[in-house]
C-alpha cells in the first residue's frame, strides 16, 4: 500500500501543480474537499440502484480528491488545523453515504437482513476514526504536539480509509458488494482495536 500511495501521490502532485497554475491559485484545498464529499452523493445513489460499475469508476476518480486537497494544501502552503478537521469530517460523511447506499441495495435482495453488514461496516469504519481522534485528544492533554504530528500519530492499522475504499471499489467492480462490506466490517473492527492498543501504549509511555 505504501508503494501504491507513493505512486498515486506523485501523479496527484502533478495534477495539483497543474490545477494551481490554471486557476492562478484561486482553487483552494477546502473547495476540493467539499466537491469530493458532494460527489459521493450520486455515487451512493448509483450503489443504491445497483449501477456498480459507474459507482466504482466515480469512486476511484473522486476518491483521489482525498490526496488532491492535501497536495494542493502543501503546494499553496495552506495546511491548517481547520483543513485537517474538514478533511477528516468529510471522509466520515463519505463513508456514511456509501454504506447507506449499500444497505439500501442489500435490503432489496432476497436476503434483506444481510443489510446489517453494511451497518456494521459503517459503524466499524467510524470507530476506526473515532478511536484515532479520542487518542489524539488524550495524548495531547499529557504532552504538547503540533497538529500535523498528532494527525499522523495513530494513522496506522490494517484497514485504513484508503484500504476500505479500495475494497469497496473491488467489490463493486466484481459485483460482490455484500462480500466487500462484510470484509470491511470485520477488518475495520480489528483495525479499531489495533489503534486502541497502540494508544494505550502511547499513553503509558507519555505518563512515564
Amino acid at each position: 500500500m505504501d508503494v501504491i500511495k507513493q505512486k498515486v501521490r506523485s501523479v496527484i502532485g502533478r495534477v495539483a501543480r497543474w490545477l494551481h497554475g490554471v486557476s492562478n491559485g484561486k482553487i483552494t484545498p477546502n473547495q476540493i474537499t467539499v466537491v469530493g464529499v458532494l460527489a459521493h452523493v450520486p455515487i451512493a445513489w448509483l450503489i443504491a440502484i445497483g449501477s456498480n460499475i459507474w459507482a466504482a469508476i466515480l469512486l476511484i476518480i473522486f476518491g483521489l480528491f482525498d490526496a488532491l486537497d492535501g497536495e494542493l494544501a502543501r503546494l499553496q502552503k495552506r495546511s491548517s488545523a481547520q483543513g485537517m478537521l474538514l478533511d477528516a469530517a468529510t471522509d466520515r460523511m463519505k463513508e456514511v453515504l456509501l454504506y447507506s447506499g449499500a444497505a439500501y441495495i442489500i435490503t432489496t435482495s432476497n436476503t434483506p437482513f444481510e443489510a446489517v453488514w453494511a451497518v456494521a461496516a459503517c459503524g466499524a469504519s467510524l470507530c476506526v476514526s473515532y478511536v484515532k481522534a479520542k487518542g489524539e485528544a488524550a495524548v495531547a492533554t499529557q504532552q504538547k504536539f503540533d497538529h500535523a504530528t498528532l494527525n499522523r500519530m495513530f494513522k496506522d492499522g490494517f484497514f485504513t480509509f484508503e484500504v476500505r475504499m479500495a475494497v469497496l471499489v473491488v467489490g463493486l467492480l466484481i459485483n460482490q458488494l455484500l462480500a466487500a462490506v462484510i470484509i470491511v466490517a470485520v477488518f475495520a473492527s480489528f483495525t479499531a482495536l489495533q489503534r486502541l492498543v497502540r494508544i494505550f501504549k502511547e499513553l503509558g509511555r507519555v505518563r512515564h
